[in-house]
C-alpha cells in the first residue's frame, strides 16, 4: 500500500467499519451464549457451565470465556447497553466494564434502595457511547460505591483471584488480586526471601528479586511436607524423561515433560534429578505393576502415574482437568468384571466420573485418542481447528 492510500482516511475508516462489526459480533455471541446457559445446553455435552464449555469446545482461554458468560447476563439486565453493543457503538471490553454494575449482589442492593435500573442503564450507556473507556470505568466504579457507601463486609476472599497462563515454552504468567491484609502478607514471606538473599554484585532488577523470592517460598513450603495431599500423594515437582536422554550429556531441548505439563529439557531435568528421587516407570510386563488383575479393585501408585503419563488430564471430550483432580475410572466396572489394569483405565475428573456412571461413555481408539459419547449414543465433538485461508 503506497503512502497516499494511507494518507487519503479510507484504511481508517476500513478499521472504524471493523471494529464495528466485532462489537455487533461480540454482542451476537455473548446473547447467545447467554441463551445457553439459561437453557442448561452444556449439561448435553457432559459440562457444567457455559464457561467450561467455551474453554473446552471453543478454545477460549478462561478469563475471556468468563467474560462472555458474563456479559450475556449483563446484557439481559441492561437492554439499551445492549442495543448499543447490537449497533456495534459499544465494545465487548465497555460491556464488561459495565457488568460490574449488575452483578447478583448489587442488584439485590439496588432493588433494596429503590434505584431505577433503567436510569443506570442510560446513564452507562451514554457515556460508553459518548466518552472514553476510561470514563466508563469511573462512573462504573462511582456507582458500585454509591449502593454501599460504607464499605464492603470485612470478607478477604472476596476480592481475592489468582490466574496462571502457562506459555508454549511452559513459563507462567502471574495475574491476579488480593485485598490489602493478603497482600500484605504475599510481600512480608517475599521481601523476607529479598532481603536474605543480597549477595555481593548481584545485578537482579527487584523485579528479578522478587520471582526468585517466590520461587524460593514455594520450595520451602513444598520441602517442609505439610501441604495437603494431591490424590493421595504429596505435593511434589515430577518430570517424565527418557532414560536416554537423562543419561545423555547433551541439552536435549523439549526432552522432558513435567507434571503440569510444561515441556523442558533433559538437562534442566537432569538438574532437577541432582537433589529429587528418581523412579522408574515401565509400560509393559517388566516393569512397574501396570495390571493388577482381579486381586485389586483400586489403583495402585504405579498405575495412576502410567495413566497420568498417558492421558495427561481428564480424557472426557471438551475438558481440560488436570490428573490431580482425576479419578482412575475402571472403563469395564469393577462389579461388570473388569480389571485393574492400564488398558482398563480412564483419567476422568470428579464431574466427568459421575457422568459416565450415569449415561455417558468414554472409549480410547487404536490411534490413542479418546472418545466421548452421549446417553442417546451421540457423539461429543469440538470444532475443527480454522484453517488459514489459502494465498
Amino acid at each position: 500500500m503506497c503512502s497516499s492510500d494511507l494518507g487519503s482516511g479510507d484504511v481508517l475508516a476500513d478499521v472504524a467499519a471493523l471494529v464495528a462489526e466485532r462489537n455487533r459480533i461480540d454482542a451476537a455471541l455473548a446473547r447467545r451464549v447467554r441463551a445457553a446457559e439459561l437453557s442448561q445446553a452444556p449439561e448435553r455435552d457432559g459440562l457444567r457451565s457455559m464457561t467450561s464449555w467455551l474453554r473446552g469446545h471453543c478454545r477460549l482461554s478462561a478469563a475471556e470465556a468468563s467474560r462472555v458468560v458474563r456479559s450475556g447476563r449483563a446484557l439481559a439486565h441492561l437492554p439499551a447497553l445492549a442495543e448499543a453493543h447490537d449497533a456495534g457503538l459499544v465494545s465487548a471490553e465497555q460491556v464488561a466494564a459495565a457488568a460490574r454494575a449488575v452483578t447478583p449482589a448489587r442488584l439485590a442492593a439496588a432493588a433494596e434502595q429503590g434505584v431505577e435500573l433503567a436510569v443506570i442503564d442510560a446513564v452507562v450507556t451514554g457515556v460508553a457511547v459518548e466518552q472514553p473507556y476510561g470514563d466508563l470505568v469511573t462512573v462504573v466504579q462511582r456507582y458500585c460505591d454509591d449502593l454501599d457507601p460504607d464499605g464492603p463486609e470485612p470478607d478477604p476472599t472476596e476480592g481475592r483471584s489468582l490466574t496462571l497462563a502457562r506459555h508454549a515454552d511452559g513459563s507462567l504468567s502471574i495475574r491476579g488480586e488480593l485485598d490489602a491484609v493478603g497482600g500484605e502478607r504475599l510481600q512480608a514471606a517475599l521481601e523476607a526471601h529479598v532481603q536474605a538473599d543480597r549477595p555481593a554484585g548481584d545485578e537482579r532488577t527487584r523485579a528479578q528479586r522478587l520471582g526468585d523470592a517466590l520461587v524460593q517460598l514455594c520450595d520451602n513450603v513444598l520441602a517442609a511436607g505439610g501441604l495437603p495431599t494431591l490424590r493421595g500423594h504429596r505435593p511434589q515437582v515430577a518430570v517424565v524423561v527418557k532414560l536416554e536422554d537423562l543419561a545423555d550429556p547433551a541439552t536435549g531441548r523439549g526432552a522432558a515433560e513435567m507434571g503440569f505439563g510444561a515441556v523442558i529439557s533433559a538437562a534442566r531435568a537432569r538438574w532437577l534429578a541432582c537433589d529429587g528421587a528418581v523412579s522408574r516407570v515401565v509400560f509393559g510386563p517388566d516393569g512397574a505393576p501396570l495390571d493388577l488383575g482381579r486381586a485389586h479393585r483400586l489403583a495402585d501408585r504405579h498405575l495412576r502415574r502410567a495413566a497420568e503419563l498417558r492421558d495427561g488430564g481428564c480424557v472426557f471430550t471438551g475438558c481440560s482437568a488436570p490428573t490431580h483432580w482425576c479419578d482412575v475410572h475402571h472403563l469395564v466396572h469393577w462389579i461388570d468384571g473388569g480389571d485393574t489394569s492400564l488398558e482398563n483405565s480412564a483419567l476422568l475428573c470428579e464431574r466427568h466420573h459421575t457422568k459416565v456412571h450415569h449415561g455417558f461413555r468414554v472409549e480410547r481408539q487404536p490411534d490413542g485418542r479418546w472418545h466421548t459419547w452421549r446417553p442417546d449414543g451421540t457423539q461429543i465433538t469440538t470444532p475443527a481447528p480454522l484453517l488459514a485461508p489459502v494465498a
